[in-house]
């Protein structure tokens, strides 16, 4: 029992000192959830389609502030919180990338109209934020009285990376499953009635599609909270860190949906380059578990000596490369595919 509470007092990939300062933690919370407000306040009171340069300036605005806030990570902690932070940051954006896709299937099933898109995306984007953040208290609870769950995350990890390697799209099917069930029992309108839930026809209180979006948006997200938050506990144990990284990645994703528009469906390899990120960091997992074994089956109950430990520096590297590449190579297909199509059409 005191090797675990030892285990369970420092991090698990490095100890991380010197400990944030609790009111900069409470404060820097505070601001993000401030401006997530404005964000959503900004959608509700004049709902649009954002124009290129507008969605341009709010994405530059978001990643400038992941940066900044990096930079703060290291004058107040130190280069672990700073590096971890990025690691976590990059690893939650890329799989938020991921999500957009989804939701770019979502929103044309139910041909949400242009205007009110912004609104479906940024009411997704709180309940992944709610989602994500139950996720990471139950992980946070796993980890601490339970070290052997890293075994579970790190198999979960690689079983998802090879599903998005083959892209399974049971997850569709599942969102498909539950809407035919709602259809069934909640009378639902054929038509939206703007940005609203519920509407009346022919005197008849009724369910909007609406409703139904933002049913199949919520369901989506639960599915991505299930990959993103062992991901990403598998670069930090601090729960700091964890939630975020995961509030700078959801943080204009609404606007990078409008900028990159149709691009989504073209990055053709981006699904490998995330599923080599999932795959390495479940690997990365379950060497780390190898390495703290508590297990009685497994050499004894004792740690694995030959396991090594994978630093901060190494996952940043790997998921930078991984997402550079697979973005560069999608380009580039994409750039070939448009010349032998235009080739085609000369002749």
């Amino acid at each position: 029992m005191a090797r675990v509470r030892a285990w369970t007092e420092r991090s698990v990939l490095a100890p991380m000192t010197p400990v944030l300062p609790l009111w900069f933690e409470i404060g820097s919370m505070a601001i993000l959830v401030v401006i997530l407000l404005v964000d959503l306040l900004l959608i509700v009171r004049r709902p649009h389609v954002p124009s290129m340069r507008e969605a341009s300036l709010w994405v530059g605005f978001y990643v400038l502030l992941a940066l900044v806030f990096a930079g703060v990570l290291l004058l107040i902690g130190d280069a672990q919180h700073s590096t971890e932070f990025l690691a976590g940051w990059l690893t939650e954006y890329s799989l938020s990338i991921d999500n957009l896709f989804v939701f770019v299937l979502i929103l044309g099933r139910f041909a949400v109209p242009h205007a009110y898109q912004q609104r479906a995306l940024m009411i997704g984007i709180v309940l992944a934020l709610v989602f994500r953040g139950l996720f990471i208290l139950a992980g946070a609870a796993l980890i601490e009285n339970f070290s052997w769950i890293f075994y579970i995350f790190g198999a979960w990890l690689v079983w998802t990376a090879w599903q998005q390697a083959r892209h399974d799209d049971s997850g569709e099917q599942t969102d498909s499953r539950l809407i035919r069930q709602l259809k069934k029992v909640m009378p639902i309108s054929d038509d939206y009635d703007g940005g609203r839930l519920r509407t009346t026809v022919d005197g008849k209180r009724m369910w909007t599609p609406f409703f139904i979006v933002l049913i199949s948006l919520g369901t989506t997200d639960v599915l991505f909270a299930l990959d993103s938050i062992p991901a990403i506990f598998g670069i930090t144990q601090s729960a700091f860190i964890v939630f975020s990284a995961n509030v700078f990645a959801l943080m204009g994703l609404r606007q990078l949906y409008f900028l990159l528009g149709g691009l989504l469906d073209k990055l053709e390899y981006l699904k490998y380059g995330i599923a080599v990120i999932l795959a390495f960091i479940g690997v990365k997992l379950v060497l780390h578990a190898l390495h703290e074994n508590e297990l009685p089956f497994i050499n004894g109950g004792e740690p694995v000596a030959w396991a090594p430990e994978i630093s901060t520096w190494l996952s940043l590297g790997v998921i930078v490369a991984a997402m550079t590449i697979a973005t560069v190579a999608s380009l580039v297909k994409m750039r070939r595919d448009g010349r032998r199509a235009h080739g085609g059409a000369l002749e």
